[in-house]
């Protein structure tokens, strides 16, 4: 069971009774900027599209997707997406 005290909140380091000071806070840095990768794979463009994994071969197969190979490893450009998704977009806006 937990008792209150009528006694103020210790601070950081009496709490536990222990004989050293409280830690300094750290200095509070900006948030670093996120980054868009350049390339994403097959299974991540299909998760970032919403798209099934077959459509998105048909479209590489037809041209709508670029691709880059490296090794065995099929990218598809980020820029690629973007663009495939804003010909959707304004399609659709027509």
């Amino acid at each position: 069971m937990i008792r209150r005290t009528s006694n103020p909140a210790p601070t950081d380091g009496e709490q536990l009774g222990l004989p050293f000071a409280p830690l300094a806070k750290p200095p509070t840095a900006p948030l670093p900027l996120t980054l868009d990768p350049l390339t994403v794979r097959i299974a991540e463009a299909v998760r970032l599209t919403g798209l099934c994994r077959s459509k998105i071969y048909e479209l590489i197969a037809s041209g709508d997707i670029e691709t880059v190979k490296v090794g065995r490893c099929t990218l598809i450009p980020m820029a690629s997406l973007r663009a495939l998704v804003g010909q959707a977009s304004a399609g659709r806006a027509r």
